[in-house]
């Protein structure tokens, strides 16, 4: 007689019930789909927390919030981290009236629309903080989580409790221009 052993079951994923979405509070852009996404209709609930922000780090100690600061990150309920083009596409897929297009983004021919669209926005916030730059006498971009970009300084960090100037920002260990 030939036993055969039963055949593996799948396993799937956990269904997601829940996205958290961080963004960066201080981008306009960032603000604005925030909002927008705030006013369609969800199938799926999105909650936005400010990349970099304590609620963030309390929520998700293990994620590298710096890079949340610097790329879309969506987290869901039973822990998936979503980064960049995906975090899109499942922000998308979230929204009842943009499913269909999540699930065209989500084929590899959509998957570099999708790409193309984060590289977009990502140069359009790069334009914008040039542009705070030369109307702002030199202060680039600041991050919620205490980092700070300035022309000729390099990136710099001031801890959220030396808000008050109590306490001597310190220089980042290397310059990123």
């Amino acid at each position: 007689m030939n036993a055969t052993a039963p055949a593996p079951r799948p396993t799937t994923a956990p269904p997601v019930r829940r996205l958290t979405v961080l963004y960066d509070a201080e981008c306009s852009l960032c603000a604005f789909l925030r909002d927008w996404l705030l006013r369609q209709p969800q199938l799926v609930p999105l909650e936005p927390v400010p990349a970099g922000s304590e609620e963030a780090r309390r929520r998700f100690p293990g994620l590298d919030h710096g890079a949340t600061l610097d790329e879309i990150t969506v987290v869901g309920d039973a822990g998936q981290v979503y980064r960049g083009a995906a975090a899109w596409v499942v922000t998308l897929w979230a929204l009842r009236e943009h499913r269909p297009l999540a699930h065209r983004l989500s084929t590899p021919s959509g998957a570099r629309l999708a790409r193309g669209a984060v590289l977009a926005a990502a140069k359009w916030r790069g334009a914008q903080w040039q542009r705070q730059d030369a109307q702002w006498g030199g202060r680039v971009y600041r991050r919620a989580d205490g980092w700070s970009y300035q022309p000729g300084r390099g990136w710099t960090y001031t801890a959220p409790g030396c808000a008050d100037g109590t306490c001597a920002p310190r220089q980042a260990g290397r310059s990123w221009r």
